[in-house]
Formats: C-alpha cells, structure tokens, sequence
C-alpha cells in the first residue's frame, strides 16, 4: 500500500474515505477550503510510548526529540494545514489534555488569530485511579475556533433536565413554569449544553471497545459533528486513530476523510465505516 492510498467513494458519489500515511502529505495534497469540520485528537505529548494492550499493533509512540518543543514543532505545520483547509463556515475542534492544552492555545491564536477562539470545552469523566497528592485528572480539554468567526455553523446542542422548581407541563407536552406574567415557556428538547460536557468515558467492556488505546466514546464526536455541521458537509479528521468520527459522520450523513500512521488503526477505521454506511460493498477498504 502507498503513502497515500485510498479507495474511491462510494454511496451515490458522496466522497467519504480513509487514507494510510502522512497526514501533513494529505493534507498538503487537498484544495483550499475544502473542509466544513475538522475535529484534530493529535497525540498528548505524554512523552512516551502509547501501548495498544489486547492488540500491540495498535501501539503509537507519543515521544517527540527537544520534548515540548519538538511537539509543537510537530503540531504546528499541521494545524496550519487545517487553518487553509476550512471552508468560510469551517471550524476546528483540538483535542488535548493538561500537557499541552496551554502551548497549544498559544500556536493556535497565532495560525487563526485570537478572534477566531470561540471555547474552551471541558470533557469532564470519571473512571481511572485515585492519586494520593493531587486532585484527580478526570477532564479533557479541546479548542474550538473558527475560520471565520459569525459564519461559522453553529447548531445548538440540547438535552438534560432543567434546574427549575415548580417546572410543569401542558397539555402539548411543553414545559413551562408559572410566573407573574403568565407562563415561561422552556425549550421541549431541554437546555442548551454548556462548554463543560459530562459523557462518560469507554468503559473496558463498552460494545464500541475495538482496542484503539485513545479511543473517544461516540457520543463525544456526535456532540460535536452535530454542533459544528449539517448534512452532506465534509468533516475530517486527520488522526482518525480507529475512526470514531468518521463512522458518526457517516451515520449522520456527512460526507467525511480521514488518515492515520498506523495500518491496523486504518483498517478497523474502514471496518466502522463499512457498518455505517450499509450501501457500500462489504470488501471495499474505505466509504
């Protein structure tokens, strides 16, 4: 398999696939302004060696020479590559941890300008061990900026229970409480979400397991491609390690690309598509 190989899209010419190599090669090799959405889990900068533990395979080394630096350095020739490749109404979500969330925040006001930062989300989760000198670290952190800040798409997310005493329901089902000027009305679908996310992380026997050691649960990435997309738009996702954003956006009618280093990761990626888009051939490599 080349550096850069990939099948042709299918279902009805939509183009929707995944690439083996480089992804600063790719990217380099896409048109200005293709993509609607970008969603970037780059490594952490953990420093060392990120084990896949029921399939070694799935293993991917997260040391980078001159450390911090040298992981920038590897970040920032690539999130300039997103930068050019947003669409007018693009957008781009980073996902990282308390390493380097703030080096980063720092390169990427740089590549979009400070402008162009619109949150800060916290993935807040529990699981894990308890440490006895800290607070435990049980939150993510991912930076969303956009191409062109108030033309961006942008659709509020919704869902939960409101805080509200003395909450009641109409005949039509609508929730409301009973004020001095009559009746205020809620919305039916629940509150907006904030920039603090409560979702669960992977349990060990999640059915969504598939061994991929930085898996990110599917409701995560719905979340976001809902937020930050419409159907039939483009979303990418160049580290698309086992391909959880690419087999949600196709579940949701989005067009979508991805790439990976490793060819096992890319591999269970096609596998997930497949299962997404039951139209495509059960052999082809990617949809």
């Amino acid at each position: 398999m080349s550096d850069l190989a990939t099948t042709p899209a299918c279902d009805r010419g939509r183009e929707s696939r995944v690439v083996l190599g480089d992804n600063l090669k790719l990217m380099a090799s896409l048109p200005d302004r293709c993509c609607d959405l970008i969603y970037a889990d780059p490594p952490f900068g953990t420093n060392r060696r990120v084990a896949g533990v029921a399939k070694p395979a799935l293993s991917f080394d997260d040391r980078h020479a001159g450390g911090m630096d040298g992981y920038l350095a590897l970040l920032q020739p690539r999130l300039t590559q997103m930068h050019r490749l947003l669409s007018a109404r693009g957008s781009l979500y980073v996902h990282l941890d308390y390493r380097a969330v703030h080096y980063v925040k720092v390169l990427l006001d740089e590549i979009f300008g400070r402008d162009c930062f619109l949150n800060e989300i916290i993935w807040s989760y529990r699981g894990g061990g308890r440490p006895a000198k800290w607070f435990p670290r049980k939150h993510d952190t991912i930076l969303l900026y956009a191409r062109r800040p108030g033309s961006h798409t942008f659709n509020p997310q919704r869902g939960g229970a409101y805080r509200t005493l003395d909450l009641r329901i109409d005949d039509a089902g609508r929730p409301y409480k009973s004020t001095r000027n009559g009746r205020l009305y809620f919305h039916p679908e629940g509150p907006a979400y904030t920039d603090v996310w409560e979702i669960p992380f992977l349990s060990t026997v999640s059915r969504e397991r598939t061994d991929y050691p930085t898996q990110k649960p599917e409701a995560l990435l719905e979340r976001i491609i809902r937020a930050g997309s419409n159907e039939g738009d483009l979303v990418a996702d160049f580290f698309c390690g086992s391909g959880t954003t690419l087999a949600v956006a196709r579940r949701l009618g989005r067009r979508c690309i991805g790439c990976d280093i490793n060819r096992r990761a890319v591999a269970i990626a096609n596998r997930r598509l497949s299962a997404a888009n039951p139209h495509c051939e059960p052999e082809a490599s990617a949809c």
